[in-house]
């Protein structure tokens, strides 16, 4: 997954060598979810495998690193797991839609538009 500007700075130097490291040495260019994403898609490990079919949709996988805690800042390998596009999105959906909230928030605040706080 692109890296935001505005987090660049919260991975390490190395981070490129590290992501490296998880995708193509510890899991071999495959997506190491064990359906901890929550798609459904499969049971077990997911088959998907870099630059390979995506199972049932005809694109191209392209294997990523999820932050298990999504806290950029921990490169602990016990945090990071390969995963390919489709199960990283579906396991950071809920931070996705969190950070969208908080985001569209301060946007309107800044506007001085009336925000509700969120949880």
């Amino acid at each position: 997954m692109p890296i935001r500007p505005e987090n660049r700075s919260r991975y390490p130097a190395d981070w490129p060598a590290i992501s490296h490291r998880i995708r193509f040495e510890r899991a071999a260019g495959r997506c190491e979810c064990l359906g901890e994403c929550g798609r459904g898609t499969h049971t077990g490990r997911c088959p998907n495998l870099n630059g390979g079919d995506a199972y049932g949709t005809g694109s191209r996988v392209v294997l990523t690193v999820a932050h298990l805690d999504h806290t950029p800042e921990n490169c602990d390998p016990a945090n990071l797991r390969a995963m390919c596009q489709g199960c990283h999105l579906h396991y950071d959906r809920d931070h996705h839609r969190e950070t969208a909230a908080r985001t569209r928030a301060a946007a309107l605040a800044a506007a001085g538009q009336l925000a509700f706080p969120v949880d």
